[in-house]
């Protein structure tokens, strides 16, 4: 699979994760989903601080305060199908993801960072997939590819 990542960086926080681990653990959220081997896909990941992910969570969910990750799908135009792009990458959309808050929620859950923060992005790429956890059938189903494929990558299972 061919994966353009876009990673901008808008945090001073030391520590993140690496271009190479961040496209790893993309690959592998979108294999677990069976997602098309042969399809090209493009994705951006934006990580912020806390200011920008509560902005953005305030702005676009309503909520306030910080959130450890936001996804945003990409919709086509009106009036253009996915078929007229031909050999185009699959724009897969954005990610917004708060370094503080996801280094201080793994320190809180006792995790490894490199293990929660793999989970965030397998999390956030399958809400870019379509994947939801507001039903409790939708919520086991997507804890279980987010399980399945964090342990295909060598970490815990993440709700344990």
């Amino acid at each position: 699979m061919s994966l353009n990542l876009d990673l901008q960086l808008a945090t001073e926080l030391p520590g993140l994760p690496l271009l190479e681990q961040l496209h790893r653990w993309v690959l592998a959220a979108l294999t677990g989903d069976g997602y098309d081997p042969t399809a090209a896909a493009e994705l951006t990941i934006r990580i912020v601080d806390e200011v920008e992910s509560a902005q953005l969570n305030q702005r676009y969910r309503d909520r306030i305060g910080p959130t450890n990750v936001l996804s945003f799908p990409f919709d086509l135009p009106p009036g253009i199908k996915a078929e007229d792009l031909g050999e185009l990458r699959r724009l897969l959309g954005d990610l917004v993801i708060c370094a503080p808050l996801v280094e201080r929620e793994a320190a809180e859950q006792g995790k490894p960072p490199a293990a929660h923060w793999a989970h965030i992005v397998v999390h956030g790429v399958l809400h870019l997939r379509g994947h939801d956890h507001s039903a409790p059938a939708d919520a086991t189903c997507m804890e279980t590819l987010e399980t399945e494929t964090l342990c295909g990558l060598g970490f815990p299972p993440p709700y344990e």
